[in-house]
């Protein structure tokens, strides 16, 4: 080798670039680690309720650590995920001192037992809230498809100025709903739209008049509904075969 001058020439060349690569990359990663880069602002963006000013101060304080270069973007942003009302953290470096953080809050549809909230994605989340939000239940994995059902049947009551507070699919994938009068409606497992369509079509001129306790409504039936009364108290039967006395018209006074 030592007598091929080439190709001593092209080893030299290349131990040079080499060593020049690396005092570069030495270069480069003393000055991106100077304090000559700090994080000077951090812009905090969303539609925040529930979020508050001092949780946010927190986290920068605690886990924003490092320059514009060296903070941990990914760590940062699952701190922020941690906060019970956060669904979705998008964080960028914003050249040459800012850092952009965009929250998006969970918005909450119903509660889901007693447990959790769900939003309205349908996904369970870990939250205390004291607004008066309707209680969805079902199966486990069922929180979307449940939370569709409720807003389906949301908006078939509407008509009749009724609301959901309730709304439950059995493991049975039955469904159950409780009005906001207090009335138990048993749709079951098959037809459920065409059930509660039936429902509110006749509910007007029946359930709507008779001015009585309805507990519990089933709507399992092929022609109609049954409803249960706790305040209805029916007559005395008539036997078969006897007369029906029509009463006496207004005015007029009974033979003796």
């Amino acid at each position: 080798m030592w007598d091929k001058p080439q190709l001593l020439m092209w080893l030299a060349n290349l131990l040079y670039a080499l060593a020049a690569l690396l005092f570069m990359y030495a270069l480069l990663f003393v000055l991106i680690n100077l304090p000559v880069f700090p994080v000077r602002q951090i812009q905090v963006s969303g539609d925040l309720h529930h979020i508050t000013r001092e949780q946010v101060q927190y986290i920068v304080r605690h886990e924003l650590k490092g320059t514009f270069f060296t903070l941990n973007l990914d760590r940062t942003r699952k701190a922020f995920e941690k906060l019970p009302w956060a669904r979705n953290v998008s964080i960028r470096r914003r050249w040459p001192d800012r850092l952009e953080i965009a929250l998006e809050e969970h918005s909450a549809l119903a509660r889901w037992g007693s447990s959790a909230l769900v939003n309205t994605y349908g996904e369970l989340f870990d939250a205390a809230s004291n607004d008066n939000l309707p209680v969805l239940d079902g199966p486990m994995g069922t929180s979307a498809e449940v939370s569709k059902g409720y807003l389906e049947i949301r908006d078939m009551l509407a008509p009749i100025e009724r609301r959901p507070m309730s709304v439950t699919l059995s493991a049975r994938r039955a469904w159950s709903v409780k009005l906001d009068d207090g009335t138990l409606v048993e749709v079951g497992r098959e037809n459920v739209k065409a059930r509660l369509s039936k429902f509110v079509a006749a509910y007007p001129r029946t359930l709507a008049v008779l001015n009585r306790n309805i507990e519990y409504v089933d709507l399992r039936y092929p022609n109609g509904f049954a409803v249960r009364m706790p305040d209805f108290k029916p007559g005395p039967a008539r036997k078969p075969g006897a007369p029906v006395r029509p009463k006496p018209a207004a005015g007029q006074r009974k033979a003796a």
